[in-house]
């Protein structure tokens, strides 16, 4: 009786140490060497869209007109509002002042409800882009 309970564990026995060889093998320590220019990069990448120069988005148009009044509407946008970035666009002969550079019209018409409380005239476009 006792002969036949003893030859399963003679089967059993070598599979669990080759389990246990198996998984104890597969862990490791992996070392990544990274540039630190590409933290960099990705810094400035994050700034230009920020300053709306890679991304084709949704902005915002506070003003069109002369020189003075886009000058004063940004001067007064930059006062009460610092969450998006502003810009003077010189379109001949006329002065627009843009605001943000959004990914989606989602986005932008969530800040154009914002914008709107100081700037009742502004609205969102999808400024075409110049090579």
């Amino acid at each position: 009786m006792i002969q036949k309970s003893i030859y399963p564990l003679f089967f059993i026995f070598p599979f669990l140490l080759f389990n246990i060889y198996i998984t104890n093998a597969q862990q490791g320590k992996v070392t990544i060497f990274e540039d630190k220019k590409i933290t960099e990069l990705l810094a400035l990448k994050s700034k230009m869209n920020k300053e709306n120069k890679i991304t084709e988005g949704h902005t915002i148009q506070l003003y069109y007109g002369e020189l003075t009044g886009a000058n004063g509407v940004i001067k007064n946008y930059r006062r009460n509002f610092s969450s998006w970035p502003s810009t003077i666009i010189y379109e001949t002969p006329n002065y627009k002042v843009w605001v943000g550079n959004f990914i989606t019209r989602l986005e932008a018409d969530r800040a154009l409800l914002e914008i709107q409380t100081q700037f009742p005239n502004a609205f969102v476009f999808k400024p075409e882009r110049k090579n």
